[in-house]
């Protein structure tokens, strides 16, 4: 009988222990933005805030425009180029009458921000779909918010301006990339992953922890930026932080537009706000450790 009970006690343990961490990851995403009246919201049903530009789509694309031909040299035409022919962000409106942004993932493209922005919060949810396309069928699902934009469409692989990247990639979200000769400096550990304790130093590294949401749900994304640094915030979490971006001609990079992705994978956006700030929040800061 004691052992009967012994037993049965450990069962309601982890049963109690098992709806604990359920309740935890159900709470997990911080939907709700601060309270703010400089909150500007950049997503509208027509797109108004952006410009798009579609790269060369992979030969395996089979809605194109009648009038376009991929060309040889690999470089995008003007027949692509800044149009939304391909459909490959559109604007669909929910329930709720609020705009979700589409992005198909089919060609890779970028959405643009018409205005540059410097000293920022910028917060938005994103979801991944179930569509991949050539070249990254095999790969993971793939996307990124891009930020201190500057420049031609097209200096990253013929798509994309030089800037840096928060990776939106599944199980690295938060990750680091500078794009097109943009550098900036990282503290990480010895496997690359951001540390601000660590002793070497990354101009691109993995994010510290994955706090993705599981496939299917909304992730909360906030890219606060100061200057030349900026702190990478998945679902809540600092997972990275960088300081001293320089453009490729070795020039403080502190401002500009911003640009998300279309990368292979069928993917969704909402809730995409941005305001200004003076400085980085101080508990945030204490993390990142600056």
């Amino acid at each position: 009988m004691k052992n009967f009970t012994q037993q049965l006690l450990v069962i309601i343990l982890c049963v109690t222990a098992s709806l604990s961490v359920y309740s935890q990851n159900k709470s997990k995403v911080p939907t709700k933005r601060k309270p703010s009246k400089d909150w500007v919201a950049l997503l509208d049903k027509d797109l108004s805030n952006w410009e798009i530009w579609t790269g060369v789509p992979d030969k395996s694309v089979k809605n194109l425009p009648s009038d376009y031909v991929i060309p040889k040299d690999g470089k995008p035409i003007d027949a692509i180029g800044l149009s939304n022919e391909m459909k490959v962000f559109t604007v669909t409106i929910d329930e709720n009458e609020k705009p979700i942004l589409n992005i198909s993932g089919e060609v890779y493209a970028g959405l643009t921000s018409k205005n540059e922005f410097e000293n920022y919060h910028l917060t938005m949810l994103f979801k991944w779909g179930e569509k991949k396309w050539a070249p990254r069928l095999e790969a993971k699902r793939d996307c990124g918010l891009l930020y201190h934009c500057y420049g031609d469409h097209g200096a990253f692989w013929n798509v994309w301006k030089r800037c840096l990247e928060l990776q939106i990639q599944e199980t690295d979200m938060g990750d680091l990339y500078c794009l097109a000769g943009t550098k900036s400096k990282v503290s990480a550990d010895e496997t690359n992953h951001w540390d601000p304790n660590g002793t070497k130093i990354s101009k691109t590294a993995k994010r510290s922890v994955d706090a993705e949401s599981p496939y299917g749900e909304w992730t909360r994304i906030d890219l606060f930026v100061i200057e030349d640094k900026a702190i990478h915030m998945v679902n809540g979490q600092v997972v990275l932080a960088l300081k001293d971006a320089i453009t490729h001609e070795g020039k403080k990079l502190n401002k500009g537009q911003i640009q998300i992705q279309s990368e292979g994978a069928e993917c969704y956006a909402r809730d995409i706000y941005i305001r200004p700030i003076k400085k980085f929040p101080n508990k945030i800061r204490k993390i990142a450790g600056f």
